[in-house]
């Protein structure tokens, strides 16, 4: 069968001096830090097959691919299902004991974690990465693709994948900054998952990075 190795690239550090949570605010790009990991990643893939380089539409994936796609000759190719997910308290400050959760206003929405009530269902994220996924094995059939994507989308698609609970403790994400999820494919059959982390491990509990 055809072996296609399908790369989840976490973007980036990001420039975020007030640490609110972003989201899909746009104007967010990476800081100079973050500019570094994403020609490391670049390095890293250099001699790699990639015949595919796809990411979000938002600033800080854009700027993740760009190297990658330059170091290959390639057109950079944009998917929206690749975009970090929706969240009501985008724009706040989310950290436990600061900011949003203390007040009471905003309690209601985080009666249910299960779905999340306060943001776009897990099971939403799951079918969209997917979608972007099969998207991209397909245009690298035989080769190599990477798809720049966001913490949560690509934890959501992970586990969605090995027959985990989607809901989950944000704490324990193995999603470092600039880490590759690597999904390889027999054919259209996934037969396994690699992880790796080419600029190193970073905090997951870190808002806004």
């Amino acid at each position: 069968m055809t072996r296609t190795v399908v790369h989840l690239l976490r973007h980036g550090e990001v420039h975020n001096p007030t640490g609110i949570l972003y989201g899909r605010i746009p104007g967010f790009r990476l800081s100079e830090r973050g500019q570094k990991q994403a020609l490391t990643v670049a390095e890293h893939l250099a001699d790699h097959d990639i015949a595919h380089v796809v990411a979000s539409p938002l600033d800080r994936a854009q700027q993740t691919a760009a190297p990658i796609a330059d170091s290959h000759r390639l057109e950079l190719a944009t998917d929206e299902r690749l975009i970090e997910a929706d969240n009501q308290f985008e724009g706040l400050k989310v950290a436990v004991g600061d900011g949003a959760l203390r007040s009471p206003q905003h309690w209601p929405k985080l009666v249910n974690p299960f779905r999340p009530s306060w943001g776009e269902p897990y099971i939403e994220i799951a079918h969209r990465m997917l979608g972007a996924v099969q998207k991209a094995r397909a245009a690298a059939e035989g080769h190599e693709a990477v798809c720049v994507s966001h913490q949560l989308p690509i934890w959501t698609v992970r586990r969605f994948l090995e027959g985990k609970r989607m809901w989950h403790d944000p704490r324990r994400r193995e999603c470092s900054l600039a880490s590759l999820t690597s999904l390889i494919f027999e054919g259209e059959q996934l037969v396994r998952i690699a992880y790796s982390e080419p600029v190193g491990a970073t905090n997951p509990r870190v808002t806004g990075a």
